[in-house]
C-alpha cells in the first residue's frame, strides 16, 4: 500500500478568479502545467491550496476538477480533507473516494486546542470513513503545536493509516518516527530542507514550490538517493533562494505571481492573503530569469 504512494508530489495550488472565487478554467490550466512536469502525483486541497480559506463545498469542487484533469495522466492523487470538524472532513473524504483519488491526507482537527484523545478519535473515525489509505499531516505552524511522539505512533498504528506528511524542522523527531514505523510512508513537507530530510530517509516530498520546480525536486531526490551530495547541495540552494524570496514577499501570493510570469494565470490568493512587498514581482522575475534557474522550469 505504501510503496505506491512514494515519490515527489506537488502540493497543488487552487486557482481563483479576480474576485477570489474558485476558477475551474484556471485550475485546469494549472493542472496541465504541473502534470507535465512528471512528478509522482498531486496533493490536492491542502495548505498550499488555501484549504483554510475555502468552504467544504468549494474544496469538493476543486477535488472534482483535478480528478478529471488527471484521470489519464497516471499521476497518484492524494486529497487533503482535514477541516476543523470531523463531519466536514468525512464529507470531503467520501467525495475524494467517489472521484477516484488514491489516498487521503488530513491535518489534525484545529481552530480549537483539542486534546490528544480528541485528535486520536478524529483520525480513527476518518480512517474508517472510506477504503482509502490515510496520510497524517504534522504541521505545527498551522495547528499551533506539535503532536506528541506517542500520539503520532498511536495514530500511525490505526487501521488504514499509511503514513505521515511531516512539515517541521524537528528532523530528530522525523527520524525517530521513521525508525519506529519503518513500514509506513514518510513525506517531508519543507521544500527548502528536503535534502536534509532525505539524508535521514524519506519516501518522498510534498511541497508548494514543486508547482513550479517539479523537475528540480525530482533531481534533488535522485541526487540524494545516488549519494551525490555535491549536486543535491547545489540544487537545494536554488530551492532555498526561491523560498527566501517567497517568505519575504508572501508564499502563496508569490508563487502565484511566479506562475503568472511563466504564462500560467492562476489568479490571486484569497483575501486577506496579499503580497507583502511592492517589488515582489520584480524580484521573482529576476530570480526566474537566472540561467541556473530557468533550466529547471517547464
Amino acid at each position: 500500500m505504501t510503496k505506491a504512494l512514494s515519490g515527489i508530489f506537488a502540493a497543488l495550488l487552487t486557482a481563483m478568479d479576480e474576485d477570489g472565487n474558485f476558477s475551474p478554467e484556471r485550475q485546469r490550466e494549472l493542472d496541465a502545467y504541473v502534470l507535465r512536469q512528471g512528478m509522482a502525483g498531486l496533493y490536492v486541497a491542502g495548505s498550499s491550496g488555501e484549504s483554510g480559506m475555502l468552504e467544504s463545498g468549494e474544496l469538493a469542487d476543486v477535488l472534482a476538477v483535478v480528478a478529471e484533469d488527471a484521470k489519464s495522466s497516471g499521476a497518484t492523487l492524494i486529497a487533503h480533507v482535514g477541516l476543523p470538524s470531523l463531519k466536514a472532513s468525512t464529507f470531503l473524504a467520501k467525495e475524494a473516494e467517489r472521484h477516484g483519488y488514491h489516498a487521503l491526507s488530513a491535518l489534525p482537527p484545529h481552530s480549537y486546542p483539542f486534546g490528544d484523545a480528541e485528535i486520536l478519535a478524529y483520525y480513527k473515525a476518518l480512517s474508517a470513513a472510506t477504503s482509502l489509505p490515510l496520510i497524517v499531516y504534522e504541521i505545527p505552524a498551522r495547528t499551533g503545536r506539535p503532536l506528541p511522539m506517542p500520539l503520532l505512533l498511536d495514530i500511525l498504528d490505526l487501521p488504514n493509516v499509511a503514513g505521515l506528511k511531516f512539515s517541521s524542522m524537528d528532523l530528530f523527531k522525523f527520524g525517530s518516527l521513521r525508525r519506529a514505523r519503518p513500514d509506513k510512508v514518510f513525506y517531508f513537507g519543507y521544500d527548502e530542507a528536503y535534502a536534509a530530510a532525505a539524508a535521514i530517509g524519506t519516501d518522498g516530498g510534498i511541497g508548494t514550490t514543486y508547482n513550479l520546480f517539479g523537475k528540480l525536486y525530482t533531481a534533488i531526490d535522485a541526487s540524494m538517493r545516488n549519494s551525490d551530495i555535491v549536486t543535491a547541495r547545489h540544487l537545494q540552494s536554488i530551492s532555498q533562494r526561491f523560498v527566501e524570496i517567497l517568505l519575504e514577499t508572501g508564499v502563496m501570493p508569490g508563487i502565484k505571481v511566479a506562475l503568472g510570469l511563466r504564462g500560467v494565470d492562476v489568479g490571486p490568493s484569497r483575501a486577506p492573503m496579499m503580497l507583502k512587498t511592492d517589488d515582489a514581482r520584480a524580484r521573482i522575475a529576476a530570480f526566474l530569469s537566472e540561467s541556473d534557474v530557468v533550466r529547471w522550469l517547464p
